[in-house]
């Protein structure tokens, strides 16, 4: 057992008080949380404990360098995000986040496959509850199509957990790897939770639906925890490498056409997630150190730029790019912070992204893998494309829209400066970050030669896109919808189900009947004449084989048997009915346990 309260449960149980206090009470309540988290964890030397019982095991709790990088910075987000959250007023939504936030951290703490699993789904379920809290049509419906794909990956991962809990006999959560029928189940279980294509739509189709305070939320917790268990159990997996390959380009394209600036930065998160996977997929300590080093500035400049642009539709009501443009007149700070957070996306020198996402590279070239470096250093182009340079361009510049909104409240200018000076001081000074990290750090990332050729990346992509722009052959921003792999569940499911519903409901029309009326109505008459019955019964069976007068008369006695029945049979399931069911039930059940 522990001697101390676990920062998991910090969380999870602090929400409960979240509903019964109100104002500034529960502010400053919610902001105690996260600070009262990062003081625990702090404290906790590493290691394995117990936590609490549960089922016929216990949930465990591990603390190692690994788990620490993401156990931080979820802490540190969370703060952000509640003073970001301050001016909420839905108890519901508030209640959910820190659930929520508390479920990533049971992750990333989870000792062995019990805890993980359990933790997992709350995860899940709490995030369903954010989506719906926006209580609009297109949040319900879309949190409902959120739960059912994460319900598969849930599956998936619990029949993977089973299957090498059988194998191995251990429940212990350390490196799987990928050798057989059950990690692959399980890797598949967390792939859905990274969006890995094309298991990817859920992302873009939930999280813009959100409310602008719970896409913050969603941003940070999902698709780290995935990365967090693929560093942990699938560390040097092969697959991963093509997957994260794949990851990093795709969604450049899709995020070029999006007009809806959340899709935008929400197709950007899965491009980020790709520099992740290939990095886990590597293995190698300098790519695993990468992989988590830019989990934890991707929290940062991720929900930065989701703030930046919440606060603009927070303000102005839209997040298309074709009704904003000239914001920067009235939103100049939030403009900043914005620029701060494309900074940091698109790795400038001296921003967060320039620190970490090198380390990828870098590892990535080690190993030779040339293909897979040119398309990551194409994808580092894209980003700066649609993040970098997209978002603040036709959300602050671009055409004037004449829409002369308030700065954003102070509340929200206070959590995007301190994500901004994060971005700026892990770009600046590393080294704290790199302590953090779970291998021994011998990397400078401000070299001459790296320093040089980022910047002439980011000046060709800048020079490509005025380019484009000039020539008017970048995309125009159009009032249209993109399809993804998510019209397949979207449109081909209602499909199936309405070719498929009629014959299924006529089943189960049919099932109820034969077990509601059929049975009970036999058995009634059973009861009452049951020598008579057995004997119409075998001799209706043997109709096949009798003369036309036999069949006859066999007909009427069946009608005269039926008919003498009748006065008793009264509804489905009279009392008679039950007790002769139950009766032969309990014959049934003593001659099988007796004979087997």
């Amino acid at each position: 057992m522990i001697d101390f309260f676990p920062p998991v449960l910090v969380f999870i149980l602090g929400a409960i008080l979240i509903p019964f206090l109100r104002g500034w009470v529960r502010s400053a309540y919610m902001l105690f949380l996260p600070v009262a988290a990062m003081v625990v964890l702090t404290g906790i030397p590493h290691g394995t404990y117990t936590v609490m019982p549960f089922l016929d095991g216990e949930l465990l709790m591990r603390f190692d360098k690994l788990s620490n990088v993401f156990g931080y910075a979820f802490i540190t987000i969370t703060f952000i995000a509640v003073i970001y959250a301050m001016h909420l007023k839905n108890t519901g939504e508030q209640t959910a986040a820190i659930i929520y936030a508390g479920s990533a951290l049971g992750v990333v703490y989870a000792g062995d496959l019990l805890s993980l699993f359990v933790f997992w789904e709350m995860l899940t379920l709490s995030a369903a509850f954010i989506i719906w809290s926006n209580r609009t049509q297109k949040a319900q419906g879309a949190g409902f199509r959120y739960l059912l794909v994460h319900i598969f990956g849930g599956l998936c991962l619990l029949v993977g957990i089973i299957l090498h809990v059988q194998q191995t006999g251990s429940l212990g959560f350390d490196y799987i790897g990928v050798n057989g029928v059950a990690s692959y189940l399980m890797l598949l279980g967390v792939a859905v939770n990274t969006a890995i294509p094309p298991l990817h739509a859920w992302l873009t189709d939930s999280y813009p639906e959100a409310s602008v305070t719970g896409t913050i939320f969603l941003s940070v917790f999902t698709t780290k925890t995935a990365v967090y268990v693929m560093a942990r159990a699938f560390p040097g997996a092969e697959i991963l490498i093509v997957l994260g390959a794949v990851m990093t380009v795709f969604p450049i394209f899709y995020a070029v056409l999006e007009n809806d600036l959340r899709r935008v930065l929400c197709y950007s998160l899965i491009n980020q997630i790709g520099f992740m996977v290939v990095g886990i997929g590597v293995g190698t300590s300098l790519a695993v150190n990468g992989a988590a080093a830019q989990a934890f500035v991707h929290i940062i400049f991720k929900s930065l730029l989701f703030m930046s642009v919440g606060a603009v539709l927070y303000r102005t009501g839209t997040a298309l790019a074709t009704d904003l443009g000239g914001l920067y007149k009235t939103m100049p700070i939030t403009m900043v912070f914005c620029v701060i957070g494309a900074a940091s996306i698109s790795a400038f020198p001296l921003f967060s992204a320039f620190a970490t996402k090198s380390m990828i590279m870098s590892a990535v070239g080690y190993e030779s893998l040339t293909v897979v470096w040119l398309l990551m250093l194409f994808a580092s182009a894209g980003v700066f494309h649609h993040a970098g340079i997209k978002i603040p361009y036709f959300t602050f510049f671009s055409h004037d829209s004449g829409r002369r909104p308030k700065e954003a409240p102070l509340n929200m200018l206070i959590a995007m400066g301190l994500a901004a000076f994060i971005c700026i001081f892990v770009g600046v000074y590393p080294q704290p970050l790199y302590n953090l990290l779970p291998f021994p750090v011998d990397y400078a990332p401000y070299t001459a030669n790296h320093v040089v050729t980022q910047l002439l990346l980011l000046f060709s992509a800048s020079l490509a896109f005025g380019i484009l722009m000039y020539t008017r052959y970048y995309p125009p921003e159009l009032r249209s919808v993109n399809l993804d792999v998510d019209w397949f569940y979207r449109k081909a499911a209602p499909a199936v189900i309405k070719v498929a519903g009629a014959p299924v409901a006529a089943f189960s029309a049919w099932l109820g009947h034969f077990f509601l009326q059929k049975i009970p109505q036999f058995l009634i008459r059973f009861g009452q004449n049951p020598s008579a019955l057995v004997k119409v019964t075998l001799e209706y069976l043997t109709m096949p084989f009798r003369s036309q007068e036999c069949r006859v008369q066999i007909m009427e006695d069946y009608r005269t048997v039926k008919v003498s029945c009748e006065s008793y049979v009264l509804k489905p399931w009279s009392i008679s009915a039950a007790i002769t069911f139950v009766t032969l039930f309990l014959a049934i059940y003593l001659f099988v346990y007796y004979v087997y």
